[in-house]
């Protein structure tokens, strides 16, 4: 793998024989060679000239090699930056990859590993050896396709308007992104936005549920097939790495991801490169990796479910998108939007929703976030008769009564009451009738419960942690008085 004669390259390390050997690898590949044993002799080296691609230890005699990268960016200058870093120094690597470098390298190196990435870093076409940097955040101006992305995630709430101000600022460079958050909150479509601001926006976005991908298809589907690699293999397939090579490959559910493969997936992203089923050598890719999750990826790395340095690689950069409950003043701009979109794939007028409805949504648990909304809203319309849209009352049972799709464990699903003196005290004497004590416990945190939700028994179960079925149950067996009105309260919760 040789590249252009004409590319330079910067070798910092402060180890002769390192240098030395890095030097004469590069050389043997045709790359013209520099090379620096600390930070100052190789800032003087950028005083001078340019140069295709750094290659620098992340310590130095007298100073850091992110050092490096700080200058490159306040000069506004293009060179892509490979950090080496002691191995097994994750932080380290996070660090610098969060600092703009291009990639990282474990010490000690191997050279097949270095010359992939560096002819990554390098490539034929300058244009496309390079992603500037841009100098400063900026808002995608109306019009553009960074900026109609950021729009189809609707609303301006605080937490919506960080989330939208991060996705611009880490889509300028190249560091792998990891968007968490619960499902059916719209990470896909931070994913798309990241994409549509980045760099790459003209290249492909390639999206991959990676737990919907049968185990034993996961290979030849993410890094292809050679012809006569098995049988049925009449031609060249290309996988998920070739076809998104120059834009965004998006890894959604990474957590389903089984071990095995895990460890495949590592290797390719580490060394940009993939080697097809049934191929005798690798083909270097150029991706950016997206992934999402709604798991607690950390916690399974503890638990053995998630490799740690996979974890790490994907991990650079985080944004969590926060569940609907939490931003419930973006509901009408969200139900704006679909509702557009439910109207338009029916070929009819964008419908009103009632005040009613409103206030029913507000009310609403909401426990499957945007996608549960939109389900409603579709059936909403196709069952609407009148000039104004009203929720089905039927609907918002039937989901209340079901497990909440982000609910914790059952054990603390039952959050306590606020007040300290919620939990009854022991009696002083052990009950003749245990459970006549029982029932009377739970009669009153019933009793309380319906009061402090103005005896809405959905909200009442949302805050207990049981289903609208469980409290209704508990009303009749436990002959606990309600208004008349709380079956219309019912309706609208």
């Amino acid at each position: 793998m040789t590249a252009a004669p004409a590319a330079t390259i910067l070798v910092v390390d402060d180890e002769p024989d390192l240098r030395t050997l890095y030097e004469l690898t590069l050389l043997r590949e045709g790359y013209q060679v520099e090379t620096a044993g600390c930070l100052q002799d190789a800032l003087q080296h950028l005083e001078r000239r340019r140069f295709d691609a750094i290659i620098t230890d992340m310590r130095l005699p007298d100073g850091m090699g992110l050092e490096l990268l700080r200058q490159l960016r306040e000069d506004m200058r293009t060179e892509r930056c490979l950090v080496m870093t002691a191995y097994g120094s994750a932080e380290n690597a996070v660090e610098a990859l969060k600092a703009g470098a291009f990639d990282y390298l474990t010490k000690p190196v191997d050279l097949k590993q270095f010359r992939t990435v560096v002819a990554s870093a390098v490539q034929a076409d300058p244009a496309a050896s390079r992603v500037p940097r841009m100098p400063a955040y900026r808002q995608p101006a109306p019009g553009d396709r960074g900026h109609a992305a950021l729009q189809r995630m609707a609303g301006e709430s605080e937490s919506m308007r960080m989330v939208k101000q991060r996705i611009v600022k880490v889509a300028r460079g190249m560091a792998p992104v990891l968007v968490r958050g619960e499902s059916g909150t719209g990470k896909e479509l931070v994913a798309q936005a990241v994409h549509a601001n980045s760099q790459r926006a003209e290249g492909p976005l390639v999206a991959i549920n990676c737990g919907a991908i049968p185990e034993n298809l996961l290979e030849a589907e993410f890094f292809g097939v050679r012809k006569g690699s098995y049988t049925g293999a009449s031609q060249d397939r290309p996988g998920y790495f070739q076809a998104a090579r120059g834009g965004t490959l998006f890894l959604d559910e990474i957590g389903d991801l089984p071990l095995a493969m895990q460890a495949k997936l590592l290797r390719a992203i580490q060394e940009r490169s993939v080697r097809p089923l049934g191929a005798t050598q690798e083909e270097p890719v150029d991706v950016r990796i997206v992934s999402a999750t709604h798991r607690d990826l950390a916690a399974d790395v503890l638990a053995g479910r998630f490799r740690q340095d996979l974890f790490y690689r994907l991990n650079v950069i985080e944004i969590v998108v926060p569940p609907l409950r939490e931003r419930r003043e973006d509901l009408p701009a969200l139900c704006e939007v679909l509702l557009a979109r439910i109207a338009a794939d029916a070929a009819m007028p964008v419908p009103r929703l009632s005040a009613a409805a409103q206030a029913q949504l507000a009310r609403h648990p909401l426990s499957g976030n945007v996608r549960e909304l939109e389900n409603l809203l579709h059936r909403a319309v196709a069952l609407n008769d009148s000039d104004e849209l009203q929720l089905d009352h039927d609907a918002l049972e039937a989901q209340a009564e079901t497990v909440p799709m982000n609910a914790p464990e059952p054990a603390a699903a039952a959050a306590p009451m606020a007040e300290p003196q919620a939990t009854p005290p022991p009696p002083e004497h052990l009950p003749r009738d245990l459970q006549a004590y029982m029932d009377q416990q739970e009669r009153e945190i019933l009793v309380r419960a319906l009061h402090e939700n103005g005896f809405n028994r959905t909200a009442t179960a949302a805050r207990l942690g049981i289903s609208l079925r469980q409290i209704r149950y508990r009303i009749a067996r436990l002959d606990i008085p309600t208004p008349q009105e709380s079956d219309a309260h019912d309706d609208t919760g």
